[in-house]
């Protein structure tokens, strides 16, 4: 009788581990790169008409959006690549890092020892299976951060983008532009592997699309070429390129259909940073010279929206479809939420990033659970014309504070969208309140700090040699 009771313990147990093995969701992330907030042919913002693109065609990422939920504010970790990349795997932002450039040493992150997604999901499940294809665009192998599968280490380079001004803005065209094709194809045969074997999985696709070079299939370039241009956006090659990468996705969604998978499995959606302001020659086309992410004000490489609001979408289960939030979140919240939804939520002391599954599955409105009830920005260094700054924002204001000459901006977002209008002097309390917070923060996680002649490059010099620090 002994022996037939701790049967039946031992049959249940296994039962309820197989079960919860496939109760595990599967998650899918599509990192576009480039692309501005209103870089897609869907709205993220249903009030504004200029929160979608008046030229590009993106048909499936409009799907996407219509069974899922729009983040009218998401914003990416970081103005440019591979700091928001870092942010996003780590969930912390470039500050705490101290990644806060392109090109720039890392040897100071512990990328073996920290948690990063495919680890927190790993922790969870152990049968967990994690992929990334496309640009890994960080300074490290992905079976460094947890990756079974990738394509290694790679770089814009590998992605058609060679950087030469002779030819970054001149259309180009290949019948795999930016590898899309090519990404697509091995994430598909990701997925079809992990449902044979029976395995939840975590799959990043990161495109090297939308970034320069212009790069397109001919036949969807001459599409575009005979279409009547937008007020905003006009270049051909890059309504092309976003095309192309929207048959990506929509290969991917039809994939997850084909698999049986779809209400197990959550795909996000998102961008690493605003798109360029302009291009080569964008002055003399875009018909009223607003740049490409109007009505968002400047673009990549700033802390102004237009560099870092960015389309968001996830779909997946009990999200209701057609949904929005307009509760501000950024890339460093994925990890957290997505550890929120396989199981439940773990905030370490350094974790920057909160989950919003109760946006998602409650009420669009929560507030989201994080260590701090504000997102931070840092770009402590010179960017072309653009002076050293950072930001954070609260609920509906944005401070910028200039590095190099302490000058405060505040900006009232709902209000505000363009930026236009600096309330810093209408409001003091809020402004002192909010640089009181941005400079705690950084000092607090001993952030890099601005320092004339400084530029946080070559990669060869460590953070020590720099010597520079909140």
């Amino acid at each position: 009788m002994k022996k037939l009771v701790l049967l039946l313990i031992a049959l249940c147990f296994f039962s309820c581990k197989t079960n919860d093995t496939l109760k595990s969701p599967n998650f899918i992330l599509i990192l576009s790169d480039d692309q501005g907030w209103n870089g897609t042919s869907y709205k993220m913002m249903s009030s504004e008409k200029y929160s979608k693109s008046d030229y590009y065609e993106t048909t499936n990422i409009e799907n996407l959006a219509k069974s899922g939920m729009v983040f009218s504010r998401a914003y990416s970790p970081g103005p440019t690549c591979s700091p928001t990349r870092y942010a996003i795997q780590f969930g912390q932002t470039p500050a705490r890092l101290k990644h806060i450039r392109v090109s720039m040493n890392v040897d100071h992150i512990d990328h073996l020892g920290m948690i990063t997604i495919p680890r927190a999901l790993k922790e969870i499940n152990n049968k967990y299976v994690a992929g990334h294809f496309g640009k890994f665009g960080m300074y490290s192998e992905p079976i460094n951060f947890g990756y079974d599968y990738s394509d290694g280490m790679t770089g814009n380079v590998d992605g058609n983008i060679d950087g030469t001004v002779q030819t970054k803005w001149l259309p180009q065209h290949y019948e795999d532009p930016k590898q899309i094709f090519g990404i697509t194809n091995r994430s598909l045969s990701f997925m079809e592997k992990q449902v044979m074997n029976k395995k939840p999985f975590f799959l990043q696709i990161s495109h090297y699309a939308v970034h320069s070079d212009l790069v397109s299939r001919k036949e969807i370039f001459d599409k575009y070429k005979d279409k009547n241009r937008g007020v905003y956006h006009e270049n051909p090659s890059i309504a092309a390129m976003t095309e192309d990468l929207d048959l990506s996705v929509g290969e991917i969604l039809k994939k997850v259909k084909e698999l049986g998978i779809q209400d197990n499995t959550y795909v996000i959606y998102m961008s690493d940073n605003g798109a360029v302001e302009q291009i080569l020659g964008s002055k003399k086309t875009n018909k009223k010279n607003k740049g490409y992410n109007y009505p968002l004000r400047h673009g990549k490489g700033t802390l102004y929206e237009g560099g870092i609001r960015v389309p968001f979408i996830i779909s997946g289960p009990d999200i209701k479809p057609g949904s929005s939030s307009s509760v501000p979140i950024s890339g460093v919240d994925i990890l957290p939420t997505i550890q929120d939804l396989a199981s439940k939520l773990e905030l370490t002391k350094t974790m920057d990033g909160g989950s919003f599954k109760n946006n998602l599955l409650v009420d669009v409105n929560s507030e989201i659970i994080r260590n701090n009830d504000f997102l931070v920005f840092h770009l402590p260094f010179r960017r072309g014309s653009f002076n050293p700054h950072s930001a954070i924002i609260k609920e509906e204001y944005k401070l910028i504070k200039f590095s190099n000459s302490n000058k405060l901006l505040l900006f009232n977002l709902d209000e505000d969208i363009n930026e236009k209008n600096d309330i810093s002097k209408q409001f003091p309390d809020i402004t002192s309140d909010l640089n009181f917070l941005l400079e705690g923060y950084l000092k607090e996680v001993n952030a890099p700090k601005w320092k004339k002649g400084i530029n946080w490059r070559p990669f060869k010099k460590t953070l020590e040699e720099f010597n520079s620090f909140y």
